[in-house]
């Protein structure tokens, strides 16, 4: 067991020169992994005023949004190949650099297929260097190299990014453009540049690793896939789904690339997804806890801007203040689940429970809360609960797929950490707002058709309001009572899960330790000559 963990000296990182205090270097690179966060080629928060200042309509924005997340993903099954064949300061140089002209191309284009391809390649660059960064301060994260530690840190950093990104970009859209947010970011990454080379000297591992034995095509038929996937959840309402051509188009495409990889993993080698991975029992039960979990959670996506800007008549930057109650959920999230997942070693199965508890009292509180007279800080408590149990789950099942728990050879780890980003990140977002949305519009129009007829009769013999008006006190009455119909029966789902789980058998508790980097190097080079 000693050549995985054991006890280490001072924690310290060699890239550094020894003039900056050792005490301020982790947090250095703390800093370069926050602006890469925030890098994230497009801004999703920015949509409304996108849309309204170029040709592009917000399912555009979304897809763009949704392929970055697919480059993230796609990149974990050679992020340890690059940790080894380049230096912090090559990977973080280039990636910044590349990310200053994603922002460049975003804010300067309307080109649909060009947007998506930049946001897809600024996320691979993203994951490179968020990785490089996150991998040299682990041992001073967690010495022991307990991964349960590490991932609370992970899903707080990435997290609670992505609200403050909102937070900002609003804001700077607010008070100027939403390009100043590309600008912004293209600054940051330049000094980040300037801080790199000045302060992260080009130091190499023992053994440079080439990248040799890498399955590039089936990396390239993945991502084709999952942008297949995305699109039709994405552009399925707008196209009416299976009557248009260019779902269908995307479904076949998206079988086809499926099939073939299927294929040459039945006997390729090295495989840039095995079924290893695709048959790991953690690896599917985390899909499916994905799935269910995030479609409980989809009115996130679907209808709760739409009420608190249409019903409750919010402006811009009374939205987006939501964020800061996610956040603080997302922060208290991350704690709780450190000490007591993380360290007291809770099971599984009681923080799975926790998680599915507190769905449920999101979804009771707009169930029985929802009206026309809530007021902002009405809506801290369901909110914070939301962020609460969402970063619950994301630890504990991507905790679940380390090679300890999930039993997986360490070399098929990171084809896992592609399917649970993909999973968690990309079906997660994309799959439960396609269904819930769907439900939405169907729920909709019959309370319409019910609610129109008895206005129509109220209208006839009492006050004659304008057809015009009417019609707007219709949608906005059939919409508040379709968005507590979907509430109900979504808690229903909820607390049916929960009792499944609570009366499940699982005693697991996590036991997920990393192997020193000296031995995941040795792996690696075993596994790229072979």
């Amino acid at each position: 067991m000693g050549d995985w963990h054991g006890p280490q000296g001072p924690f310290d990182i060699p890239d550094v020169p020894d003039y900056v205090p050792r005490w301020l270097k982790p947090w250095l690179f703390i800093l370069f992994v926050l602006i890469m966060q925030f890098s994230g080629g497009i801004y999703l928060a920015a949509a409304t005023d996108m849309v309204g200042s170029t040709a592009l309509m917000q399912e555009d924005i979304l897809m763009a949004g949704y392929a970055s997340l697919i480059g993230m993903s796609i990149n974990f099954c050679v992020m340890f190949r690059l940790k080894f064949r380049f230096s912090n300061r090559v990977s973080l140089i280039t990636c910044a650099l590349v990310l200053i002209i994603a922002n460049f191309v975003c804010a300067n284009t309307a080109c649909v297929p060009l947007l998506v391809a930049t946001c897809f390649i600024a996320g691979w660059f993203r994951m490179w260097a968020t990785f490089a960064c996150n991998s040299t301060i682990q041992l001073w994260i967690t010495p022991k190299r307990d991964m349960a530690i590490f991932f609370c840190y992970i899903y707080l950093v990435v997290d609670g990014v992505i609200q403050l990104s909102g937070i900002s970009t609003i804001y700077t859209a607010f008070f100027s453009q939403w390009e100043y947010m590309h600008w912004i970011m293209s600054g940051l990454l330049m000094l980040m540049v300037v801080l790199v080379l000045i302060l992260v000297k080009p130091v190499k591992g023992p053994m440079q690793i080439p990248l040799l034995g890498i399955d590039w095509i089936g990396a390239l038929l993945w991502s084709v896939f999952m942008l297949c996937f995305t699109f039709i959840c994405v552009y399925g309402n707008f196209y009416d789904w299976w009557d248009a051509e260019e779902i269908v188009g995307a479904a076949i495409l998206g079988v086809v690339c499926l099939i073939i990889n299927l294929w040459r993993a039945s006997f390729l080698h090295h495989p840039y997804i095995s079924f290893q991975a695709l048959n790991n029992r953690n690896v599917k039960r985390a899909t499916l806890i994905y799935l269910v979990f995030f479609t409980l959670v989809a009115p996130e996506h679907v209808f709760e801007h739409g009420y608190a800007s249409a019903i409750l008549g919010f402006e811009e930057t009374n939205l987006i203040d939501l964020n800061w109650y996610v956040f603080v959920g997302i922060v208290i999230g991350c704690a709780f689940t450190y000490f007591t997942f993380a360290t007291r070693r809770w099971r599984y199965k009681s923080m799975t429970a926790i998680a599915f508890a507190l769905a449920a009292i999101y979804l009771g509180w707009f169930y029985f809360m929802i009206d026309y007279g809530v007021e902002k800080h009405m809506l801290f408590f369901p909110l914070f609960i939301r962020g609460f149990a969402s970063v619950i789950i994301s630890i504990v099942f991507l905790t679940s797929m380390t090679p300890g728990e999930s039993k997986l050879h360490f070399f098929v780890f990171p084809q896992a950490l592609t399917l649970n980003g993909f999973t968690g990140a990309v079906m997660g977002a994309t799959l439960g707002p396609a269904i819930i949305g769907e439900f939405l519009r169907h729920t909709m129009s019959k309370n319409a058709a019910i609610i129109g007829a008895r206005f129509a009769d109220y209208n006839a013999g009492a006050t004659h309001i304008p057809l015009g008006q009417l019609y707007g006190i219709v949608q906005q009455h059939s919409l508040v009572v379709s968005m507590k119909e979907i509430y109900g029966w979504l808690l229903i789902l909820a607390l049916s899960f929960l009792l499944v789980i609570i009366v499940s058998y699982g005693p697991i508790r996590p036991s997920a330790i990393f192997p020193k980097w000296r031995t995941i190097r040795k792996l690696i080079k075993k596994e790229a000559i072979t």
